[in-house]
């Protein structure tokens, strides 16, 4: 594969949580998931009503601009390895897009918004490739939740 899934890291998670506070000042909330998520660091679905998760704000984003996107993540509340089979999308993720309708969003190097697409019915893995391959201003993606919009990971060219 032409790209790598870039989950969460573990040290973000371990510090969000420690501090009890995200980036942005505001405390986190712990709750049993009501949800499937994913979680942003092993981008594994929660298992509704049982995975105690941790909601905080996150910007995916490094610089502050019209472009720049804070909003609502999830991760376990425990420690959890990140994901690691980083060349294919999250296959639970992936086979389940009633839980997980997917949209692609496409930057430029800086920062600015120049793609955006459904995955709907098709292959998120091959389409991944296809944008990067017609799309040579796309310096990566974001994969987000097109229904309440929010960030599950970005996905850069290997």
């Amino acid at each position: 594969m032409s790209f790598r899934i870039v989950p969460l890291s573990k040290e973000y998670a371990a510090r969000i949580r420690a501090a009890g506070r995200d980036d942005f000042g505001n405390a986190i909330v712990e709750q049993i998931a009501n949800g499937y998520g994913p979680c942003r660091v092993s981008l594994k679905p929660f298992t509704v009503g049982v995975d105690r998760r941790i909601l905080a704000s996150h910007s995916p984003f490094e610089i502050e601009n019209a472009f720049n996107q804070p909003g609502p993540i999830f991760f376990h509340a425990s420690d959890v390895d990140e994901y690691a089979d980083v060349h294919r999308f999250p296959p639970e993720v992936k086979s389940d897009p009633v839980n997980f309708p997917l949209t692609l969003i496409g930057y430029s190097d800086d920062q600015r918004m120049v793609f955006a697409e459904l995955v709907g019915d098709r292959d998120v893995d091959e389409m991944i490739e296809q944008v990067f391959d017609e799309h040579p201003g796309i310096a990566y993606l974001h994969a987000r939740n097109a229904e309440p919009a929010c960030f599950i990971c970005k996905i850069e060219r290997a």
